[in-house]
């Protein structure tokens, strides 16, 4: 069965991962790219989603989405890890294409009430277009299938401070309203993420399959290298987007717990998600364990065939 979805993303190179990874895989349609502020400034996201659509030859909306959390000041995008334009050291992309006139939150209300049930919002960025949604329509807990978010963790961990992941740290107030919500949420964070990585050798395998796609990865992930040798010691990357679209194709790669999820909004813990017992709270699918070898693998498979998957579209579109 082929599953819909709306990524909501803030491009960024493991975003680019995941997108890329994704339009390869002919059990997945894209039906658009809601952007959002975090590894990037909201503009630069919808600017990097259009070409990344642009690169793959895979028409899909692109609705800009907030600049700025909820109720808290934002920080400045991630650059130190994903470079000044979310690429890396490659410079600011061209595009050809224009974004859809709506803004992401009503993008996501009118496109999931327009197919109801059948449209999954995975969210790999901070939470704020999905909780200015359900304010705009409370009926997209209804009308979206479910709602998988990469973010948080179960353990107290994280990747901005000791207890905080950093899409749920840039707008911890979206992200609890999206987790006190009534639908039915996924959350793969840092538990499993920081359990699957990639090497320098693999992304040069991914340039000699897949030139145009694999090559683009591979030049944009030499700086994401880099800023993880200098964090763990080791020249790798975590698998922290690609294992939320994994948690969708592949669940049974994943071991899940279920529990409530709240999120610390204030004080030197903002940012947390704290598992466990929330009055009136409907509980959270917890991604915990992950076979990071078969994640692994699987993501790879799929991005090496991703100029050839590329190439198959452009030829059905000038048919």
């Amino acid at each position: 069965m082929v599953q819909k979805l709306i990524i909501d993303t803030d491009p960024g190179i493991d975003d680019a991962m995941a997108i890329h990874m994704a339009f390869a895989d002919a059990r997945i349609e894209v039906v658009g790219l809601t952007t959002i502020f975090g590894n990037v400034t909201t503009k630069q996201a919808t600017r990097n989603a259009l070409h990344l659509s642009q690169m793959a030859h895979y028409p899909v909306d692109v609705a800009h989405g907030a600049d700025r959390p909820l109720t808290r000041d934002p920080h400045p995008p991630a650059d130190f890890v994903h470079g000044p334009e979310g690429f890396g050291g490659l410079p600011a992309p061209d595009v050809e294409t224009a974004p859809d006139p709506r803004d992401a939150a009503r993008y996501l209300c009118e496109t999931c009430a327009a197919a109801p049930g059948e449209i999954i919002i995975c969210a790999v960025g901070p939470l704020t277009n999905l909780a200015a949604a359900l304010a705009l329509d409370p009926d997209i807990t209804r009308t979206a299938a479910r709602v998988v978010v990469m973010g948080g963790s179960a353990a107290r961990h994280g990747n901005v401070s000791d207890c905080a992941e950093a899409n749920i740290w840039n707008d911890p107030h979206a992200a609890d309203a999206v987790f006190a919500a009534d639908w039915d949420v996924t959350m793969v964070g840092l538990d499993v993420t920081e359990k699957t990585q990639c090497t320098p050798q693999d992304f040069t395998d991914l340039a000699k399959a897949s030139p145009i796609i694999g090559g683009f990865l591979q030049q944009a992930a030499d700086f994401y290298f880099d800023f993880h040798e200098a964090k763990t010691g080791t020249r790798s990357c975590f698998m922290h987007d690609p294992s939320a679209i994994l948690a969708i194709t592949d669940p049974a790669l994943f071991g899940f717990q279920t529990t409530p999820i709240s999120v610390v909004c204030e004080g030197e813990e903002t940012g947390r998600t704290i598992a466990g017992p929330a009055t009136g709270r409907r509980a959270t699918h917890v991604a915990m364990t992950v076979d990071s070898q078969a994640a692994r693998q699987r993501f790879l498979g799929l991005v090496r065939a991703a100029d050839h998957m590329a190439t198959d579209r452009m030829a059905r579109d000038n048919c």
